[in-house]
């Protein structure tokens, strides 16, 4: 009988932990890298080829769209507020971004620079008013851009209060995730190639994380609050190295810690769904910690690109290539 007892109470503990991942959508010639989940219900997508996709019955069914005049651009980041109005950005020159107040049935360009080696890589919103965009370096300086109406307008910050980043160092534009949200006034960025670093303020915080080619260094950063950060990237062109992929700070980035058991490669995107419970996904998979992010444990072998929880409520969606949309069962 205490057998039986100590069987059954594995089973239920196991069943307790158990993820697994639903799959809503696929097979469509598109690669997905913004997505932006307002709600349980409301989820916004953005990729390759002009495509925007949304649901408002919490993924049992997508409208797609195909944004006219930028049927060849590819729309790596989205921020929704709700149902009916979104910002997003288009990577490579020209840098535009673009917003839509009625569903995604029309877009307004409110921002566009032309210069050589403009290249957007992600956006953040403090809340419905407040935003920021990141770009690539241009002539050595991060480009940083604010808006205070929405995303209606945009406006780059002063020449001498861009950031200067070092020779082959930028951002990787792969789940819209290298910059986030600090507190309710500032964000925090992440950068990968050749040098990885992480900024917030006027700190310049090197990263023990895989760095010094192209392809390598830091992808995505999460913040649970203040003091708990993680950041995880690793090779894309190695994407089953689990070598520095994946780094963490309990005080604000005084001190750098990396997991005991690291994710199972390079990934793209992490977030907390907890402080304890964190996910991450890439292309070679899908991992879960339940340790706040000290060891990780393989899902799914499934290649994803980005991953997020609602903003208003529990579910998690995630994103990838092939028009591949999923949910979290947790």
């Amino acid at each position: 009988m205490k057998s039986i007892a100590l069987l059954f109470s594995f089973f239920y503990a196991s069943m307790l932990h158990a993820q697994s991942i639903q799959l809503l959508d696929s097979n469509r010639n598109i690669s997905i890298r913004g997505l932006s989940v307002v709600s349980n219900e409301v989820i916004w997508l953005s990729g390759s080829k002009g495509t925007v996709a949304v649901s408002t019955n919490g993924g049992k069914t997508f409208e797609w769209k195909k944004v006219a005049g930028f049927e060849q651009r590819d729309f790596r980041d989205i921020e929704a507020f709700n149902a009916t109005t979104a910002v997003m950005i288009a990577v490579d020159t020209p840098a535009v971004i673009l917003k839509t107040t009625d569903g995604g049935n029309t877009w307004k360009k409110v921002f566009e620079d032309k210069r050589p080696g403009m290249f957007l890589d992600a956006l953040e919103f403090w809340n419905q008013n407040s935003g920021i965009v990141i770009g690539d370096p241009v002539d050595g300086k991060i480009f940083i851009a604010r808006s205070f109406d929405g995303g209606d307008t945009w406006r780059g910050l002063p020449e001498t209060n861009y950031p200067t980043a070092e020779a082959g160092e930028a951002m990787f534009a792969s789940s819209g995730t290298n910059i986030v949200k600090l507190n309710q006034q500032e964000a925090v960025f992440v950068t990968g190639g050749k040098r990885s670093r992480l900024f917030i303020r006027d700190l310049k915080l090197d990263l023990p994380i895989v760095q010094g080619k192209e392809y390598t260094g830091a992808n995505s950063v999460a913040v649970f609050d203040e003091k708990n950060i993680i950041i995880v990237g690793g090779d894309f062109t190695n994407d089953t190295s689990r070598s520095s992929n994946c780094v963490l700070t309990h005080d604000k980035g005084k001190t750098f810690v990396q997991p005991a058991t690291p994710p199972f490669g390079y990934r793209s995107c992490v977030t907390y769904l907890t402080k304890k419970k964190l996910i991450t996904c890439g292309t070679s998979g899908i991992d879960v910690s339940e340790d706040g992010g000290m060891n990780w444990r393989n899902i799914s072998k499934e290649s994803f690109h980005v991953v997020m929880r609602a903003k208003k409520g529990t579910a998690v969606f995630l994103a990838g290539r092939n028009g591949r949309i999923a949910k979290l069962i947790w």
